[in-house]
């Protein structure tokens, strides 16, 4: 018998560790994928459309996410105070307007600012729709851009949300009336079609103008630390977020000489928007024309 027992505690020894292993490994397991869950830019979920990506900052109690629209690959962020559950909505789309409405109520938000980074081309805001469904919103756009709005914003303006706040650099080039909207510590900056991940937008429509563009991506985004999170209002690749470091060491068209930027964005000979004709005249009016 006791030769038995020795021979079995050994392997009750062996099981217990074999247990304690995998409790540890299943452990490792469901904390990284809290981390990816919460990382900024990293998708939820396996969905290629990318519909839902989320990211609570800890530091200041700043609550954001990032959004989805499939078919002008359009993103829009919104951001919240978690104590004062005051928001604002950057660029949403008139097809998303139920999704983001839902939101906003799950969460328990109040939402004061929808603001448009720019008077698009390639899919109508839903502000003004917005607006007629929630009491005491106010649209914002830039005072260049030509489009209504409550607030026409300017180089410097602040827009507020409980004790956080979105400060307005002007980015002109893609179109006259384009806007930056830095976070107060300079940790994000969402830069509309001015400045995209590897890219940036063209310049060939809507009073674009490349040199415009290089002068205000390089004097008001690039000027920003290297750590600040630069999200725009489109990605095509599949791409949510980049760095202003990274963008002023890797960016293929800024990187180049303003001349050579230049000619890249006369020689694109891209397509013109298939919603141009619909879009502009609706977003010059809050996105409600013929809605």
């Amino acid at each position: 018998m006791c030769s038995v027992m020795s021979r079995v505690k050994p392997v009750q020894r062996a099981l217990a560790a074999t247990r304690r292993l995998r409790t540890n490994t299943e452990g490792s397991r469901c904390a990284a994928a809290d981390n990816r869950r919460f990382s900024p830019g990293v998708t939820s979920g396996s969905d290629p459309r990318r519909s839902y990506c989320s990211r609570m900052a800890q530091s200041g109690g700043l609550l954001f996410r990032q959004l989805f629209e499939a078919e002008s690959s359009t993103y829009t962020y919104l951001l919240a105070d978690s104590e004062s559950r005051e928001a604002v909505l950057i660029d949403p789309v008139l097809e998303t307007i139920d999704r983001d409405l839902k939101l906003l109520q799950e969460l328990g938000l109040h939402l004061k600012v929808a603001v448009n980074t720019h008077c698009h081309a390639d899919h109508i805001t839903s502000t003004g729709l917005m607006k007629k469904r929630l009491v005491g919103l106010k649209s914002a756009i830039s005072k260049f851009s030509g489009a209504s709005a409550d607030i026409q914003l300017a180089e410097g303006d602040h827009i507020a949300f409980g004790k956080h706040r979105l400060t307005v650099r002007e980015t002109p080039g893609h179109t006259d009336g384009c806007v930056s909207l830095v976070s107060e510590d300079l940790s994000m900056v969402f830069t509309g079609d001015a400045l995209l991940i590897r890219g940036c937008g063209r310049t060939d429509f809507q009073q674009g103008s490349a040199k415009k563009l290089y002068e205000s991506i390089h004097e008001k985004i690039f000027s920003l630390p290297d750590h600040c999170l630069v999200y725009p209002a489109h990605d095509y690749l599949g791409q949510t977020v980049s760095t202003v470091g990274e963008e002023r060491q890797f960016n293929p068209r800024l990187t180049k000489s303003l001349q050579e930027f230049v000619k890249i964005m006369n020689n694109l000979n891209l397509p013109k928007p298939h919603k141009i004709d619909i879009s502009v005249p609706a977003n010059l009016v809050c996105g409600v024309h013929e809605v």
